[in-house]
């Protein structure tokens, strides 16, 4: 491989977000490797899941949940795979993308994101300020077994990842979990985020660990708020399906041009409410500054009985129950009597009133005249009540800065992947279809199955892009850094023909003598350059060859092969 291609197949290998964004089919390639995996199924086996045989898809993606924030945590730590230089990544990928198009669209090189979303410098939000200005993480995705492998790593008692790596481990999981099938989840990507939204019961979007409902999206509190960020402020750059993916700067598209207007129109559903009871007080949830204009009426014994917003609020601060719910009542059983008024506060807005207002003029937040009845019907109570209008509208719609529909778009085969295959099927098919679809042939290399990979991308990866594991052993001579290897538990924490890299090495402190071979040649590299290496693996024996030594590694990999570096 040369070029362009070496380069796209390498970064299947590493996957950090920046190779993502410059080539987008290695998102998909993420998921299938983890479909191939042999981790999540194993979840299958878990009580929590067996419990729920028979159960509905969205029943199962709700003890997921739960499943992946007890399991995973969520890591942005700018050391956990090093840092490399913004010029050298510029350069890598100058071929296929202007950094222009990179610096107004990708958080490290020079997206700064909306106003609200980031008031403060872009890197000093990361913590990159206290490096030099061309600075910037590598970032690399993570696959499922290196998530699961941070549970090795000092620090973590569980395993975790990145924003990427959580939102393809969801993917995954969600289909061999719960049922749901590929036509249904689509991979959503911004800037500086990734998440998933899953078209069931109306829509779910998995955030990092969490996931949010329509109902949740809206509930006005801090969570959700948090979840909102990146759809609300930021362009969302790519979507990725089954049929292809969709790109906000590359005119060629792949995704079927009929299945994505259906996202668009299903997201943007999901991205949309009405002005409800419920809603309104998720809105005086979300802006606390406005309860003081509100109050809340109860029937006692057919006399009225009044209590401030802010004052429920609190209660239902500490509470199982929730305003304007089905539990309202409830929350109201538990207010002490003093908190409650036998007159009504005068400067007020009474609820049950506002209700009937927007019950009865039909009120429309995305309609200007209706905004404007609701306006007038405000100002005796709010100042400035057409902010509060416009605010509240806001806060039940948000339109989605999605990528253009019009696009070159490509024919490309459809993965036919069905919920009901076991995964040996999964990967049968998926080396079936290689040559036919590019997605499936770099989840071979996302997989990292030398087996059925050529070795040059994962080479080059190894000897360029794995600073952790140069920086672990620096200052120490090469002889140390070999006994060092050696020392480590000789376990890979890929199973099969499968191999981490040096960087995976060095953060989990363990590797089959192939890996460590090149960890060990990764360091020699750096320290000279101008060596040529001689690695030999042959079954259980890997001898890495210098112009001076010669260093031996057993494995278990039972792979054969002769490599020059």
């Amino acid at each position: 491989m040369t070029g362009e291609t070496l380069e796209k197949y390498s970064s299947a290998i590493t996957l950090s977000d920046m190779e993502i964004f410059v080539f987008p089919e290695l998102m998909y390639s993420l998921l299938l490797a983890n479909l191939m995996s042999p981790i999540i199924w194993q979840w299958r086996q878990e009580d929590c899941f067996k419990k729920l045989e028979g159960k509905g898809p969205y029943k199962k993606l709700l003890r997921l949940r739960q499943y992946i924030m007890d399991e995973f945590e969520f890591n942005l730590d700018l050391q956990t795979w090093g840092l490399t230089d913004k010029n050298v990544e510029l350069e890598r990928f100058k071929n296929v993308i202007s950094p222009n198009d990179i610096e107004k669209s990708n958080a490290l090189f020079g997206y700064h994101g909306d106003k609200y979303y980031f008031d403060a410098d872009i890197r000093k939000h990361f913590g990159l300020d206290k490096y030099d200005g061309n600075v910037i993480p590598y970032w690399k995705t993570e696959t499922v077994e290196a998530m699961k492998a941070f549970r090795y790593k000092p620090g973590y008692r569980t395993g975790a990842g990145e924003c990427v790596s959580l939102s393809a481990l969801y993917a995954a999981a969600a289909f061999i979990i719960c049922g749901i099938s590929l036509d249904d989840i689509y991979m959503v990507l911004t800037p500086l985020h990734s998440q998933n939204f899953i078209d069931v019961n109306g829509g779910v979007l998995t955030n990092n660990r969490r996931l949010v409902t329509k109902a949740m999206w809206f509930n006005g509190t801090e969570i959700s708020n948090k979840a909102q960020r990146a759809l609300r402020n930021e362009r969302i750059t790519i979507v990725a399906h089954n049929t292809g993916y969709i790109h906000c700067f590359y005119n060629d598209a792949t995704i079927d041009p009929y299945i994505y207007k259906m996202f668009c129109i299903r997201l943007g559903a999901f991205l949309h409410d009405e002005l409800t009871p419920v809603n309104m007080a998720n809105f005086l949830r979300f802006r606390t500054e406005y309860q003081p204009h509100f109050q809340f009426c109860r029937d006692c014994h057919g006399n009225s009985r009044f209590i401030k917003a802010e004052t429920l609020f609190h209660y239902e601060h500490g509470s199982d129950f929730r305003i304007a719910d089905s539990t309202h009542e409830k929350l109201l059983d538990e207010v002490a009597d003093e908190d409650f008024s036998w007159s009504q506060h005068w400067n007020r807005i009474r609820c049950d009133q506002f209700k009937r207002f927007v019950q009865k003029k039909k009120i429309d937040l995305q309609n200007r005249r209706s905004r404007e009845d609701l306006a007038e019907f405000l100002t005796p109570f709010i100042g400035e009540p057409e902010k509060f209008v416009s605010q509240m509208a806001d806060f039940l719609h948000i339109n989605a800065q999605l990528p253009d529909i019009r696009k070159n778009y490509i024919a490309s085969s459809k993965l036919e992947i069905r919920p009901d295959w076991q995964r040996q099927q999964i990967i049968d098919y998926l080396q079936k279809i290689r040559c036919s679809n590019a997605a499936a042939d770099l989840a071979f290399y996302a997989y990292r199955d030398m087996s059925r990979c050529e070795w040059e991308p994962f080479i080059l990866a190894a000897i360029q892009r794995n600073p952790v594991s140069i920086e672990l052993f620096a200052g120490r001579s090469i002889d140390v850094v070999y006994s060092q290897l050696l020392g480590m538990p000789n376990e890979s924490i890929y199973d099969a023909q499968r191999l981490a890299q040096p960087d995976e090495v060095a953060n989990y402190g363990r590797g089959d003598g192939i890996e460590k071979a090149f960890t060990l040649a990764n360091i020699i590299h750096k320290q000279n350059p101008n060596d040529r290496l001689e690695l030999s693996i042959d079954g259980r024996d890997v001898i890495l060859h210098t112009p001076q030594h010669k260093y031996s590694f057993e494995s278990n990999k039972n792979l054969h092969k002769d490599i020059s570096i």
